[in-house]
């Protein structure tokens, strides 16, 4: 036999062998020399140095997100080999597979492939499993593992083997252009094309909360042939759905569990009022408003105003919102051709900061409205105050929308004895409260940053003057507001966050849709729906001058707990789309069970429904009664959401709408009764906390506190 150069390039021009020739055809033209310095730029230095596409993955992690597919032999050649050429011992075939592993040659061809260090590494792991664990070889591979023993072969002509591996366990890297195209957002105007066929005239309504910009958008809605309100909130829909109404606009609502109409026959109106989720891009409308504008920055829900802003077909669309958001408004629509009209509006009533902090619960005053951050100091507080012999509303952003309602509506009536409200910042937006003072019980919130992490902070000056912005509202009985502290050290905090102007927002946020993720399913057949969403996230290409992909973590969450589940992609998608709190095991247990059910083709009945949340109930007798009555509350959300996508298998959601009626009033009980609540839980303990990370700890509130110590460096300018 001819003797084999140790020369992968010497053997490639003078080898007859067909192996050999097959390893040419991945590597024509090429130049020992040059690839030996191509190596030690690829290969050789650490991470960090290096600049190349590959390594660079590999450095942010995308190369980990590609999970190997499972590949065995199938045995089909039989014996074959055996036959031809003799039995190999598998201690031999470690023994070949090794020195190719350690050939630098080898590891820079794998690079030019597409296999990064990582992926190299996970390749041959499969490659040697491959091998060692098959009771019989394909013939040719067996044939050559056997010449490379007797010294007719070389450990590098295992190359093409190896590399066809490598192709089948890791799909991306004979896709990896398409899915890059797939994922290339940095034109996202251009997604829709029904708003793109004429200019839209974009009006912007820039002002403070109770400046009049929403009334004013609202004024030309009314009066259109036809209209969209896009809203943040249910409650916010619903306003405007029964304002039209009341003014003579048929209008309907539709919201993501369910649609109202404005018609006696049931018929479309020609105007709608919808969550920002639910807002058409296909529907043409004379006058679209946007309401909240400047939650297009909104780390998981930015997504929804950024579609609705690029996609909905109107002759004229208002945008209402902070004047922070009106320079990245005009940057986005350069690149749809659009111009933007500002109007600017002040606050209609004086706003005034007090300069003493309320220092003590037994200073409260009527029209007083304390914001925490927490449940557990909602409840400590309204307890508090109701043992000093006031009556309290409270209000926060789990409690059904109809019980918001009804605790605005007691502590707005000026025959109710309750004059005080206790409330998150739920209250931030979409309730109408007649509030003299608004005092801060602390100054620190738990958020997500911009990597999905929770963490505890100072608010910003953006929620700062929102929450500010609703004491003293224009058309209340409390024509000037003011805003104070609970705690003295946080007054100076307070002045500076209200003296400085709201942060310039940057990005807009962006999603991945369920028509791009089902083409990366089509490349990456065996890949989870989590496992997509992460390598799209890694793999998209953004303007990041404009835009940025909201976190997905909620959506993966989902993904994950529903994963052993057999549905069809597209219904995985739809249901991990499901707005539910992730904290809620109730929540999520009934989700889960749901998405087995559907997967089944089982309808989910009311009965089965009623089965599996234990419906009746009675009044709650503990703050823990009222908090899982809320977490059933949500389940009837979830059920109704679902019956909007899904029909056929959620066919009940009429029935299942009025039992949730019946529960919100049920809800309604609890809380005009929370303190007695409080007390029915054991003597002398602390309401345990309700949400992971819920309590703002006094230590923690003073270490934040002494970090942002002088935090006007942090403040914009």
């Amino acid at each position: 036999m001819m003797h084999r150069s140790t020369s992968l390039a010497a053997r490639i021009v003078t080898s007859p062998s067909w192996s050999v020739l097959r390893s040419a055809a991945y590597s024509s033209n090429f130049d020992l020399q040059k690839l030996q310095v191509r190596y030690k730029k690829t290969i050789a230095k650490p991470p960090t140095e290096n600049k190349s596409s590959t390594t660079n993955n590999e450095r942010n992690g995308v190369s980990h997100l590609f999970v190997p597919v499972p590949v065995k032999s199938t045995g089909e050649d039989g014996t074959v080999g055996v036959e031809l050429v003799g039995k190999i011992s598998k201690q031999d075939t470690l023994q070949v597979l090794n020195k190719f592993f350690r050939r630098s040659e080898v590891k820079l061809l794998s690079a030019e492939h597409g296999l990064d260090n990582y992926l190299f590494h996970q390749a041959f792991i499969s490659f040697r499993k491959f091998c060692l664990d098959a009771e019989t070889l394909p013939v040719d591979l067996h044939i050559l593992f056997s010449d490379i023993n007797y010294g007719a072969g070389h450990v590098d002509d295992l190359f093409t083997y190896f590399i066809r591996h490598a192709k089948q366990i890791f799909p991306h890297l004979e896709c990896m252009d398409d899915l890059k195209k797939i994922s290339d957002l940095r034109s996202p105007a251009n997604w829709y094309p029904e708003a793109r066929i004429s200019p839209r005239k974009i009006v912007f309504h820039a002002g403070p909360t109770n400046s009049g910009k929403t009334y004013h958008a609202l004024k030309k809605f009314f009066e259109s042939k036809s209209g969209v309100y896009c809203g943040p909130l249910k409650l916010l829909a619903s306003e405007v759905f029964q304002k039209a109404n009341e003014k003579g606009t048929p209008c309907d609502l539709i919201t993501g569990e369910e649609r109202r109409f404005g018609n006696p026959d049931q018929s479309s109106a020609s105007h709608v009022a919808c969550t920002v989720e639910m807002t058409s891009v296909v529907q043409h409308y004379e006058i679209a408003i946007i309401d909240e504008i400047q939650m297009l920055r909104d780390q998981q829900r930015g997504w929804a105003w950024t579609r609705a802003l690029l996609g909905v077909v109107a002759d004229e669309v208002h945008l209402c919102g902070e004047a922070a958001s009106i320079e990245l408004i005009k940057s986005i629509m350069v690149t749809t051709g659009e111009d933007v009209e500002v109007h600017k509006y002040e606050r209609l009533t004086q706003l005034e900061m007090e300069r003493k902090a309320m220092g003590s619960l037994s200073n409260v005053r009527p029209g007083d409205c304390i914001v925490c951050f927490s449940k557990n100091d909602i409840y400590r507080v309204s307890r508090e105050i109701e043992g000093l012999g006031h009556e309290v509303a409270v209000i926060y952003g789990s409690l059904p929308p109809t019980t918001k309602l009804a605790q605005a509506q007691k502590f707005n009536d000026p025959d109710n004895p309750c004059k005080i409200l206790v409330a998150t910042d739920a209250i931030g937006m979409g309730l109408n409260l007649s509030i003299r003072r608004v005092i801060f019980y602390s100054l620190i919130k738990p958020t997500l940053n911009e990597k999905g992490e929770r963490e505890m902070d100072v608010i910003s000056t953006s929620q700062a003057l929102q929450i500010s912005g609703r004491a003293g509202r224009y058309g209340t009985q409390f024509d000037h507001g003011y805003v104070t502290t609970f705690k003295n050290e946080d007054l100076a905090t307070l002045e500076k966050l209200l003296a400085a102007s709201p942060e310039t927002l940057e990005q807009a946020g962006l999603h991945p849709t369920a028509d791009q993720i089902e083409m990366y399913a089509y490349h990456l057949p065996s890949a989870t729906l989590s496992n997509l969403m992460d390598i799209f996230v890694s793999l998209c290409t953004v303007d990041d001058s404009l835009y940025f992909m909201c976190n997905i973590d909620d959506f993966k969450f989902l993904a994950d707990m529903i994963q052993h589940v057999p549905l069809p992609l597209r219904a995985r998608y739809v249901f991990c789309c499901a707005p539910i709190n992730r904290k809620m095991p109730f929540v999520c247990t009934m989700f889960l069970k749901f998405s087995r059910q559907y997967s089944r083709n089982e309808p989910i009945t009311y009965d089965w429904l009623c089965q599996h949340i234990g419906w009746p109930y009675n009044a709650p007798q503990t703050i823990m009664d009222l908090v899982h009555l809320e977490s059933v509350f949500d389940v009837m959300d979830l059920y109704l959401w679902l019956s909007y996508r899904f029909q056929d298998l959620f066919p009940d959601s009429s029935m299942v709408r009025q039992t949730q009626s019946e529960l919100d009033s049920i809800i309604q009980m609890g809380v005009f009764n929370i303190t007695k609540l409080l007390k029915n839980v054991e003597s002398n303990t602390t309401p345990p906390s309700f949400e992971e990370g819920d309590m703002a700890l006094p230590k923690k509130q003073k270490y934040i506190r002494g970090r942002r110590h002088g935090f006007k460096k942090d403040m914009p300018e």
